[in-house]
């Protein structure tokens, strides 16, 4: 008989600035009689970072906006299966923390924000403490607080052999539309403040659902098109620019020939080695996408976490 699959779990360790002092949200949980971080186990079709931003609203009360990852925890449940969970971080500002619809319930009978140390102290596993030192880590080197550039492959589209018209204009199949639907979902926990695509339809149709959710304004660009890519007339560089310069997370949705540029760029104007994991992160699959986290006070730390998506197929970090 062949082993379980492990159990997968996605959640954040939330932080907030109270009177300059940085301060972390613990979950007091009834039924287990412990504290820990908030997390929760993945539902059927759902990709991590959905998982992660579900689950806080739904322990907390809070509309949070993933950060950079923390990478994973792992451990073995009582009756002997395998849990692996995956963690961001989450900054709570006023607004946020004002609309919290949080009440004491069944699972979840107190929150309680609280300095690194005390937090530390009171967390019942020691996997939570490793999440917390990661944490630590990235509050010692200024790049706690980050955007990201999220490169978007469009789904699957017509193919070009059987279609009678101009390549810009084909559309997506049945597939491809689920992996735009899937993919929204997804990015949408990291709650982009840009949208930007190439303005071949495959491409807007792809992010469609994305500025269904969002709520945003959609910009169309030639500029990350694969037409002008191969004619010589992009300029990734000017767009790649732009969204450094603003510093706020951003989609740019493009095609398979022209992520690797996007990356390349994200890269190099952020001071950043080009290495394998990065190449490999531009190799995406039709409605995949890259997240290239930054630190928004810290420009000279470069690209400080990577993560990889495929929904419905997995995801990876670097």
């Amino acid at each position: 008989m062949s082993p379980q699959p492990p159990v997968l779990a996605a959640g954040a360790l939330c932080w907030r600035v109270v009177d300059g002092k940085i301060r972390v949200l613990l979950v007091h949980r009834e039924h287990h009689d412990d504290i820990s971080l908030p997390k929760g186990k993945v539902d059927p079709g759902e990709s991590l970072p959905e998982t992660a931003a579900r689950e806080i609203e739904e322990e907390t009360g809070l509309a949070i906006a993933l950060g950079a990852p923390l990478g994973t925890t792992e451990y073995t449940l009582p009756g002997g299966r395998d849990k692996i969970v995956h963690y961001w971080t989450a900054e709570v500002d006023e607004a946020t923390l004002a609309a919290s619809t949080f009440s004491p319930n069944d699972e979840i009978a107190k929150l309680e924000w609280v300095s690194v140390k005390k937090a530390r102290k009171a967390l019942s596993y020691s996997h939570d403490r490793d999440v917390l030192d990661r944490f630590v880590a990235r509050m010692e080197n200024d790049t706690l607080r980050t955007f990201a550039v999220i490169a978007l492959r469009h789904g699957k589209a017509v193919s070009g052999h059987s279609f009678d018209g101009v390549d810009a204009e084909r559309g997506l199949l049945p597939q491809g539309k689920q992996q735009a639907d899937a993919a929204a979902r997804a990015i949408a926990a990291y709650r982009p403040r840009k949208l930007v695509t190439s303005d071949a339809t495959r491409c807007v149709k792809t992010i469609k659902p994305l500025a269904k959710l969002t709520r945003l304004p959609v910009t169309e660009t030639h500029k990350i098109s694969q037409d002008a890519w191969e004619n010589g007339g992009a300029d990734v560089a000017a767009v790649v620019a732009k969204r450094l310069a603003k510093r706020r997370t951003s989609v740019l949705c493009s095609h398979g020939p022209v992520l690797p540029e996007i990356v390349e760029q994200v890269a190099r104007q952020s001071n950043t080695a080009l290495d394998r994991s990065l190449r490999a992160s531009a190799m995406l699959d039709t409605g995949a996408f890259a997240v290239m986290h930054l630190s928004s006070e810290r420009p000279d730390a470069g690209i400080i976490a990577l993560e990889v998506h495929s929904p419905g197929r997995g995801t990876s970090e670097h």
